[in-house]
């Protein structure tokens, strides 16, 4: 199933979505506190039209997003030369606030003390049911299912201090979507993943690549972080990221930038300058 979120009403709800038409399935907060149930519950047939709702992430608004870095052999050798990173013996996490969500064709501004932004395709993971001390073979019971993410990333701040928080979690900085492919459909093991800018391909990958796979990244949170339904976990880059090259590349205010996941999708966004919008 490919789920979306919209609102309706001022209040969110996930969708099943068809040729681009959109059955209800349950109000969003109602959806993840049983989500298993809402899916054995059969849609009725798509009664809205896909590019008439306000889409939202697919997500509650209190989720946490768990992003794991260097977690591509393809991008190990760029995070050495820029950060003095070594490949990580577990995985790398660092967090994102839920705030900085939106889905595709939501503007995203460039802070004004940024040379620009960076791009990141990523495959992410949504977990459907609480998720404690899990293995790393079971991990995967606990996923709901998977879509697409670009970590757009502020440099110059993330890459100031050893603490990625503030350059990770700029405004607007993490389109998700553009659907949450059910895991029942999706295996994460081999997906292409790419990044275009401009139409030009500046990333492209595949998760067999992954230094740390999807159950891996579970185990290793849920020992210590018990992951409730709604949380994400971003698996992290393939090479080919703007601060990587020589010269640099980084997003700026009239480019376009889209992240794809094979068998999800794409995510495309405009980027801006800060002053083209009114708030966060």
């Amino acid at each position: 199933m490919r789920l979306i979120a919209y609102t309706e009403n001022g209040r969110r709800h996930i969708g099943a979505v068809t040729d681009g038409k959109v059955a209800p399935v349950a109000p969003l907060d109602e959806f993840y506190a049983d989500a298993a149930a809402a899916l054995r519950t059969e849609p009725g047939p798509p009664a809205l039209l896909l590019a008439d709702l306000e889409q939202v992430p697919p997500v509650p608004e209190t989720a946490r997003v768990f992003c794991v870095g260097i977690n591509y052999h393809s991008h190990a050798g760029e995070s050495k030369t820029l950060a003095g990173l070594d490949v990580p013996r577990v995985p790398m996490v660092f967090g994102r606030w839920a705030s900085t969500l939106v889905t595709g064709g939501t503007p995203v501004p460039v802070p004004p003390n940024e040379p620009g932004l960076d791009w990141e395709v990523e495959l992410a993971a949504v977990i459907g049911t609480r998720a404690w001390n899990v293995s790393p073979q079971d991990a995967s019971a606990h996923v709901l299912g998977y879509t697409a993410f670009n970590d757009l990333s502020a440099r110059r701040k993330q890459l100031e201090t050893a603490q990625f928080t503030v350059g990770k979690n700029a405004d607007r900085s993490g389109p998700i979507g553009p659907v949450l492919v059910t895991a029942d459909e999706i295996s994460p093991a081999a997906l292409r993943v790419r990044t275009r800018v401009n139409g030009e391909v500046m990333q492209d990958g595949n998760t067999r690549d992954l230094i740390h796979d999807v159950g891996k990244i579970i185990s290793y949170i849920s020992d210590t972080v018990t992951l409730l339904p709604g949380d994400v976990i971003a698996t992290g880059t393939p090479g080919g990221i703007g601060a990587g090259r020589d010269p640099q590349v980084f997003l700026r205010p009239g480019d376009v930038v889209e992240v794809e996941v094979e068998g999800i999708g794409t995510v495309r966004n405009p980027i801006v300058d800060r002053s083209e919008i009114e708030a966060p």
